[in-house]
């Protein structure tokens, strides 16, 4: 049998504060850029590999805070999305990437089906369980979670600027997205776009859909430019807005 993993490097699924009494259920799904080790470095030089392409800079640090300040849960992937990226699903072509953006990922374009395999069952399944098997239960408790997945993006995109600083991304359902939009777009701290730098047509809300809207919870997801959040400082400042904006949003939400 073909594996990835091996036993030192322990689960590939990370959830902080699983017993959290608040209503948010945070995803990072892009936190690191490790790889396992059987990969090596997928052909890649160190900067590619601490660059956008492996992971979504300063994201996992934004969801930390916020869900250390709102009692919410948080479950992330301890592996890079260059290996198996959690966001989509094992037919997607994107779930292992041959290309990223600017950049050729040479260990990813020889793959045996045994090999595909492996990703799948020791990266994606485990983290599809893990978030499935945390929602069953809360609703099966009598609680109604209130799924919130957390990413970044890179300021310049096959080298062009992009102006916008926060997307509020959905999909089919787009209850919560809305009142997070009104809220931002009425007090104009940020430059807030409704489903940019990304969207449905670009097979990024499969999270969304397999988690939130198939359970019928409201649902979003958030991209903050990571130039944004850095550092501490930056990110500290990003997680101060999103508790108000989350906050807001979720009362808003729930008096309808």
């Amino acid at each position: 049998m073909t594996r990835l993993l091996t036993d030192a490097e322990g689960n590939p699924v990370a959830v902080t504060n699983a017993e959290a009494k608040g209503e948010f259920v945070f995803l990072c799904e892009h936190a690191s850029r490790r790889l396992p080790e059987r990969l090596g470095t997928l052909g890649l030089s160190e900067d590619v590999l601490k660059s956008h392409i492996a992971w979504d800079p300063g994201a996992l640090a934004v969801a930390e805070l916020l869900a250390a300040r709102l009692d919410g849960a948080l479950i992330h992937q301890r592996f890079s999305r260059l290996a198996y990226d959690c966001n989509r699903p094992p037919e997607s072509k994107a779930a292992m990437p041959v290309a990223s953006e600017i950049y050729e990922v040479p260990g990813n374009r020889a793959m045996s089906e045994a090999e595909r395999r492996a990703r799948v069952d020791e990266l994606y399944r485990p983290f599809h369980d893990a978030v499935s098997r945390f929602v069953v239960e809360r609703k099966a408790g009598g609680r109604r979670p209130v799924l919130v997945t957390m990413h970044s993006f890179t300021p310049v995109y096959f080298g062009r600027q992009r102006a916008v600083q926060l997307g509020i991304l959905h999909d089919a359902d787009s209850r919560l997205a809305d009142h997070m939009l009104a809220i931002a777009v009425a007090d104009g701290a940020y430059d807030v776009r409704r489903n940019e730098p990304y969207g449905p047509r670009d097979g990024v809300t499969h999270s969304l859909i397999e988690y939130g809207v198939r359970y019928g919870l409201p649902n979003v997801m958030i991209e903050i430019r990571n130039d944004l959040i850095r550092d501490e400082i930056g990110q500290r400042g990003m997680a101060d807005y999103l508790e108000g904006l989350l906050a807001k949003s979720v009362a808003a939400l729930s008096a309808q």
